[in-house]
């Protein structure tokens, strides 16, 4: 069975946000072995200068890099990333299934995004839109996705 870490930098704070992520993981165990890692985001003051944000994207960065484990495809979120299809995500978590990976990990930055060490470790850069969300929403979309994916290689129905 596939396994699916998603590494997300900040906790979601909202109760529906929770509630959400915790029906998709619900919904994915049939299909992978899903769990979600929290890292901490750094603290910053109210307006951080450009040194201070990139100081704590190299942090996170750091936390994020001791998380992937060995062997593992790693997704980056980014908006700079390729736009994907659910029928390309599908395509991706399939060809990786395949080809012997066994652990996709998908990386999702907090408010301030991923550090360049990230961006380059990641064997995928995915954009979800060319829109910005909140770190928080996407961490849902994305488990969202991931289920409508391992759908669609199961040639199950899901509602459009």
């Amino acid at each position: 069975m596939l396994s699916i870490t998603v590494l997300a930098v900040g906790r979601l704070k909202d109760r529906f946000y929770e509630d959400a992520a915790a029906e998709y993981l619900k919904r994915l165990s049939s299909y992978a072995k899903t769990k979600v890692v929290e890292i901490p985001a750094a603290v910053l003051p109210e307006t951080p200068s450009g040194a201070e944000i990139s100081s704590a994207l190299e942090k996170e960065g750091q936390e994020i890099l001791k998380r992937i484990p060995a062997g593992a495809k790693a997704v980056a979120l980014v908006i700079e990333g390729t736009l994907f299809s659910s029928e390309d995500l599908a395509a991706l978590l399939q060809k990786s299934a395949v080809s012997g990976v066994s652990h996709i990990v998908f990386i999702i930055g907090g408010s301030y995004g991923l550090s360049d060490e990230i961006k380059r470790r990641a064997d995928v850069c995915l954009s979800m839109s060319k829109m910005t969300f909140p770190h928080r929403l996407a961490r849902v979309m994305l488990l969202e996705q991931v289920y409508r994916a391992c759908k669609i290689n199961r040639g199950e129905t899901y509602h459009k």
